[in-house]
Formats: structure tokens, C-alpha cells, sequence
């Protein structure tokens, strides 16, 4: 079993490993970029971390692989019998990261 490490980044969490791709929250950078992330937890064969004072030490460093969107996502508010609708659409800012290490 390989070791895995829980990251925050953009108020969310994701389970990543060596080698993963993971879209997060937009980071800023060009393609190429190093990132590292504050871990929450690291788990290593049967070796659970979720201390503090070690997991300040741990890194997980990553590599920016493209700045892409989201899927499009379609607001319609409307009210009753006013005539009211307003439409709207958002497309997310991503960024794509290949996990490159998890350091203890």
C-alpha cells in the first residue's frame, strides 16, 4: 500500500498521492509551476499522522499542469407572477495539479 496524504487548498480537502492529477481551486502560475500544500493528514503503510507539530513539517509539493474551466453552470431565478426571471452562467476556474512528493 502507498502512502497518501490529505491536502487543503481553496477551503476543500482532497486525498492525493504521488503521481495523482487533482483540479483545484484556481492557484496562480504558468504550467510548470511548483506548489506546496498544508497536509492534514498522512498516511503511510499502517502509520497514521495527524499530529500538528509533525504534520508542519510534512510538505506536498506539486506541479502545475494547465489552467482550465469548469463545467458551465446555469442560474435561472424567478419570481411568480411578477414577470421576474433572470438568467445567468458561471464557468469555475481550475487549476490541474500533478502531485510530485509527499516529504516527511
Amino acid at each position: 500500500m502507498s502512502a497518501y496524504a490529505v491536502v487543503k487548498t481553496g477551503g476543500k480537502q482532497y486525498k492525493v498521492a504521488v503521481g495523482d492529477v487533482v483540479e483545484v481551486e484556481k492557484l496562480e502560475g504558468e504550467p510548470g509551476t511548483e506548489h506546496t500544500f498544508p497536509a492534514v493528514l498522512v498516511v503511510d503503510g499502517d502509520e497514521v499522522t495527524t499530529d500538528v507539530d509533525t504534520l508542519a513539517k510534512v510538505s506536498v509539493t506539486g506541479r502545475v499542469v494547465e489552467q482550465t474551466k469548469g463545467p458551465k453552470i446555469r442560474i435561472h431565478k424567478f419570481k411568480n407572477k411578477t414577470g421576474y426571471h433572470k438568467r445567468q452562467g458561471h464557468r469555475q476556474r481550475l487549476t490541474r495539479v500533478e502531485v510530485t512528493g509527499i516529504n516527511k
